[in-house]
C-alpha cells in the first residue's frame, strides 16, 4: 500500500470518526507517519500549519506538538546534578573534552523512567485542560533528531506505562519508511519494529 500524503493525513486529523477516541483504542493508540527524510523541515512547517488550521472554530481540534528531541534537553536543563542547577548546562560543558562519554549519559538519560513521566506531564497538562476544545491528539516529531539516544520503537516501549488509549492518540512524525517488517530510519538505518504499533496513519483512511 503506497504511503499516505500529508494532505490525506489533514483529511484523516479533520475525520470525526478518527477524533472519537473510542475508534482504535482497543489496537493501540500510536500511529505513524512515514515521510522522505529531505522533507523533515517541510514536515515541521505542515505540523504547525495543521495546528492553526484544526484550532479554528469547524474543528475546535487542539492539537499538543510536541519536538521530542527539545523536550528532552528541556528536561535535561531542568534537572539538577550534583551543584549543577543544569544537567544540560554540565554536559554541554564536558562534550569537548569526552563526546563518547556524553554519547552514553545521555542514551541513559533518554531511558530513565522521569523523562517519560516528564512527557506523560506534557500530554496530561494538555488533555486535562477544560474548555471548549477537543484534545484528541498529540503530535510527536523530532524522532530523527533524538537518534541515537532514542529510538521510535524504545519510545513507545517504554511510554506504555503512563499511556492512556481512552485520552489520546499519539501522532508519531517518522523520517523514513517501513520495509517489510522493520523501519529504515532516514531510509538507510535499520530501526526495530514495535508489534503492538499495528495501525499505521499512513495505511489508513477512515470513512466518516
Amino acid at each position: 500500500m503506497r504511503p499516505m500524503t500529508i494532505n490525506e493525513l489533514y483529511d484523516v486529523l479533520c475525520s470525526k470518526k478518527f477524533q472519537d477516541l473510542e475508534h482504535g483504542v482497543l489496537n493501540y493508540n500510536f500511529y505513524i507517519f512515514q515521510y522522505n527524510p529531505a522533507d523533515e523541515y517541510e514536515i515541521r512547517r505542515q505540523i504547525k500549519d495543521f495546528k492553526e488550521k484544526l484550532i479554528r472554530p469547524i474543528n475546535f481540534v487542539d492539537i499538543l506538538d510536541l519536538n521530542i528531541f527539545d523536550e528532552f534537553c528541556t528536561y535535561l536543563s531542568k534537572k539538577q546534578f550534583g551543584p549543577n542547577p543544569s544537567y544540560l548546562d554540565y554536559i554541554k560543558n564536558k562534550e569537548k573534552s569526552n563526546p563518547d562519554g556524553i554519547t552514553k549519559l545521555l542514551c541513559a538519560e533518554a531511558l530513565r523512567p522521569d523523562f517519560f513521566k516528564y512527557i506523560h506531564k506534557r500530554i496530561i497538562d494538555h488533555v486535562n485542560i477544560d474548555d471548549e476544545m477537543n484534545r484528541p491528539y498529540v503530535f510527536l516529531y523530532g524522532m530523527g533528531d533524538m537518534f541515537p539516544y532514542l529510538r521510535t520503537n524504545i519510545f513507545m516501549a517504554n511510554y506504555e506505562e503512563y499511556n492512556k488509549p481512552n485520552r489520546y492518540k499519539i501522532i508519531i512524525f517518522y523520517p523514513g519508511h517501513k520495509v517489510e517488517s522493520n523501519f529504515r530510519l532516514f531510509d538507510s538505518i535499520d530501526d526495530q519494529h514495535n508489534y503492538r504499533a499495528t495501525f499505521f496513519i499512513n495505511d489508513y483512511l477512515p470513512s466518516e
